[in-house]
């Protein structure tokens, strides 16, 4: 069974109108001194600010949709990129969309409880519940259970967006059905990355491309830069994210574990906080190339590329793939002038 034929038996609603850029950054790479550097703009989408989320999101939404869901829940950081692609595609299609704020960033400031994705949630129509721990996935997501089930008492149907590791990742179908536009677009551009760099969260984005890549036979390198964990912690994430796609689609798992590739250097000082590396990244694509990255997610990642982009010599090549995050600079506004 082929990639197309094993994601075909899957409901997912059209969220994402046409393929995203492919492109090089010139002045980045001369800024960095060593290898090219392309990105992959999945920021540039019509979506409410797009984002990796919405290829995500198409799967999970079309799942609810084929068990006639009215309501959408879902658990994660107040300044969540996730959420807020939710409350958006939730009110394109007409569904209720609940979000669960999660406390996971310590003594956060007035613009951060209220701008950024804050603003965007409430613009959206999300119904905002609170969670006071940042750390408990599991607690997470059975304080949505005991909401859903509330819920059902008042006559909704709702579907839940999980947070945990150990249920069914339809969110990692987007990018392993993201991996034939890329193979695509290194095709039309006649060349293809050594390297490359993507964050490392949930896991759904990093084991999709990995296994999407894999089962089409491309080898490149792809390093998962961590967001919110060590990389001890999420490799065995990702190694098991990996397995549950092959499970879920029936095709073999052609990732070995020892491929699994997470680089923590920049996770310090913690997630949802900007480190001097990649404070130094996030300004650098700005002033560089007119390219705006984020603080929590996407700078990060910049910054572990621009690591090996210097070490590499002018024959290599990074991709850098850019999964949003853009409202979360208003919210970050404070750190990111407090970091110039």
């Amino acid at each position: 069974m082929d990639l197309d034929c094993a994601l075909s038996d899957f409901p997912r609603v059209n969220l994402l109108d046409t393929r995203t850029p492919l492109h090089r950054l010139p002045r980045l790479s001369t800024a960095a001194g060593g290898a090219a550097i392309s990105i992959k703009r999945d920021d540039a989408m019509a979506l409410a600010f797009g984002g990796n989320k919405v290829r995500q999101l198409e799967y999970y939404l079309g799942d609810a949709l084929a068990k006639g869901a009215d309501t959408v829940l879902i658990t994660s950081a107040v300044q969540s990129n996730f959420m807020r692609l939710t409350a958006a595609a939730c009110a394109k299609l007409g569904l209720e969309c609940h979000v669960q704020l999660e406390q996971r960033v310590p003594d956060p400031s007035a613009l951060y409880l209220t701008n950024g994705n804050v603003l965007l949630d409430r613009l959206f129509g999300a119904i905002f519940h609170d969670y006071p721990e940042g750390e408990d996935e599991i607690g997470a997501d059975m304080a949505l259970e005991a909401l859903a089930g509330a819920l059902c008492q008042r006559g909704r149907v709702p579907y839940i967006i999980y947070l945990g590791p150990d249920h069914t990742p339809y969110g990692a179908l987007g990018y392993v059905r993201a991996c034939g536009e890329l193979v695509a677009q290194f095709k039309d551009s006649g060349h293809q990355p050594d390297r490359l760099f993507v964050a490392s969260g949930s896991g759904h984005t990093h084991a999709g491309l990995l296994f999407g890549l894999r089962s089409l036979g491309i080898a490149i390198p792809i390093e998962g830069v961590a967001v919110r964990r060590r990389a001890d912690l999420q490799i065995p994430r990702i190694i098991n994210r990996c397995r549950q796609i092959s499970e879920l689609t029936g095709l073999k798992n052609r990732v070995r574990d020892e491929e699994v590739v997470v680089n923590d250097v920049h996770l310090a000082p913690g997630y949802g906080r900007l480190g001097p590396g990649a404070g130094a990244a996030l300004r650098s694509i700005a002033v560089n190339e007119g390219i705006a990255v984020d603080p929590v997610y996407t700078a990060k990642v910049l910054a572990a590329c621009l690591d090996w982009a210097g070490a590499a010599g002018p024959d290599q090549h990074a991709l850098f793939i850019h999964t949003g995050g853009i409202p979360a600079l208003f919210a970050y506004g404070e750190m990111v002038v407090g970091e110039a």
